[in-house]
């Protein structure tokens, strides 16, 4: 099961490394190797968050996510994005922003960390969305309930999560144009620029969401129809299967999943400066991270481990939470990419923690239980 998952993984992993080391040398294979670490533990949360919709989601769509989605993941997000990002910014043309990234990695990078601000604001506010809808939903089964409880009583106010998100996207371009004017106009302009990429991520958020949910809902009607006869099949003892997303509601799905992972990538984009400004080097080390991302996300689709573990997808989504408000900070702040990776890797494993206690819990009840019940069939 490992192999079969993985398989392309260890395959892309072993290409990925020889081409370091024909690039630039072993010195390229040790920062290959030190990307793909980080690129792994910034995006853990990724996975598990993927995993809950692409559970939902029929083989054949699970496939081109580990396909075609990887071919997104890795060439458009970590090799294409940041050079368009710096052909829009610095508004020269694609070939010299390529010639850019290829021969002057200084230039380059400092093209690339200009554009953070619109960036992080974009992916910040997407984040925020996808965190606030989670929280503000009323589920049968709470992690943290002091928390989850009130908030799902103020989740019944509509529209309360584009609301908050467009209160932060304003508080914080007020707050960088006001700090941006020590340092003059140029970095007075760009709370316009937050302003506006945040705006974008939101509306990314609802348009593709929105549109999955949509035809995600259209499904319920078949999933209604196809409820007796499932029925039937139980009695008769024979297995039943639950409804797959396919046709349009899985494009759409398929869709909310790539701009999910690319808002994740984009702190791993950025943070990969730190340790190389070469184009090629951070295409290879983030694509090979991006690749055991989508494998870990179908391992845990087909191992079933969001429904034995119930608290892992709670844990994923305050990850993203924090996520979300660290990248809006850095905007402004510098934040070491350890603490960014530290607070999401946390975060999970303490909801995984939970989860076990909570298994062991319930396995204790039943086992008492059942004591009990054969105490009473005894006569005891």
């Amino acid at each position: 099961m490992v192999l079969k998952t993985f398989g392309w993984s260890f395959a892309v992993t072993a290409l990925g490394l020889v081409a370091a080391v024909f690039y630039g040398g072993w010195a390229a294979l040790g920062l290959v190797a030190i990307l793909s670490i980080l690129e792994i533990s910034l995006s853990f949360d990724n996975a598990v968050v993927n995993a809950g919709v692409l559970k939902k989601m029929s083989e054949f769509w699970q496939k081109i996510f580990l396909t075609i989605g990887v071919l997104i993941a890795v060439f458009g997000m970590r090799l294409i994005f940041p050079v368009v990002i710096v052909a829009i910014t610095a508004k020269i043309g694609p070939i010299e922003a390529v010639d850019l990234a290829l021969n002057n990695h200084d230039k380059y990078e400092q093209l690339v960390t200009d554009a953070h601000p619109a960036i992080a604001a974009f992916g910040g506010i997407f984040l925020l969305m996808i965190f606030l809808d989670f929280i503000f939903e009323d589920r049968d089964i709470k992690w943290l309930g002091w928390i989850e409880r009130p908030l799902a009583k103020l989740g019944k106010v509509d529209m309360l999560s584009a609301c908050i998100a467009l209160i932060v996207l304003l508080i914080t371009a007020a707050t960088f144009a006001v700090n941006a004017h020590q340092y003059g106009g140029h970095h007075a302009d760009k709370s316009a620029t937050v302003l506006t990429a945040g705006i974008a991520g939101l509306i990314t958020y609802m348009v593709v969401g929105g549109l999955s949910g949509y035809f995600e809902n259209k499904l319920e009607e078949e999933e209604e129809r196809e409820h007796e006869a499932e029925e039937e099949a139980r009695k008769a003892g024979k297995q039943v299967s639950a409804v797959k997303l396919v046709g349009r509601a899985a494009f759409f799905m398929f869709l909310y999943l790539e701009v999910l992972d690319a808002s994740f990538s984009f702190d791993g984009v950025i943070g990969a400066f730190a340790v190389s400004n070469d184009p090629v080097v951070i295409a290879l080390g983030l694509g090979i991270g991006a690749m055991y991302v989508r494998s870990l996300t179908v391992y845990l689709v087909r191992q079933g481990t969001l429904d034995d573990y119930v608290y892992l997808e709670h844990g994923a989504h305050y990850a993203i939470g924090a996520l979300a408000v660290i990248l809006l900070v850095t905007i402004q702040h510098q934040i070491n990419e350890v603490i960014t990776g530290l607070v999401g890797v946390v975060l999970i494993a303490w909801s995984f923690w939970s989860s076990v206690r909570r298994n062991r819990a319930l396995a204790a009840e039943d086992g008492d239980n059942s004591d009990e019940k054969q105490e009473v069939s005894s006569g005891v």
